[in-house]
């Protein structure tokens, strides 16, 4: 029934500041760009920017996504130069699974995780 992860949508209050933010750190540019949302395909799973302060407001709200990574000091590094501010340093949570927060410059939290242990599935 479930899939897995398929987007993630952060409510940002500046649409195209943002767009340039995600755009750098994830090194990728946006496969859907419109005044309403950006979306970004970041290996597989949707990244959504989402200018609407109606339905959520940007910032700290309670739930975090994680986004997988290689090497967690390299992206947590990586982040920070970018602009995002370090939340909860990189730490291990058991069994070798590393994870680390920072916040965007919006004020959305992003989750890294680091696990040895998961794989996707081949692709179809």
């Amino acid at each position: 029934m479930v899939k897995g992860l398929g987007t993630v949508i952060y409510h940002v209050t500046d649409l195209n500041r943002a767009k340039t933010w995600y755009a750098s750190v994830f090194q990728q540019k946006p496969y859907f760009d419109q005044p309403f949302y950006v979306g970004f395909n970041i290996a597989g799973y949707e990244l959504g920017l989402d200018p609407d302060q109606s339905v959520a407001r940007a910032g700290r709200g309670g739930s975090v996504a994680y986004w997988r990574v290689a090497d967690l000091e390299d992206a947590v590094e990586h982040f920070v130069a970018a602009g995002a501010t370090l939340v909860s340093p990189g730490h291990d949570v058991g069994d070798g699974i590393k994870v680390a927060t920072v916040a965007d410059p919006f004020d959305n939290l992003i989750g890294l995780i680091e696990n040895p242990h998961f794989t996707l599935p081949p692709s179809v």
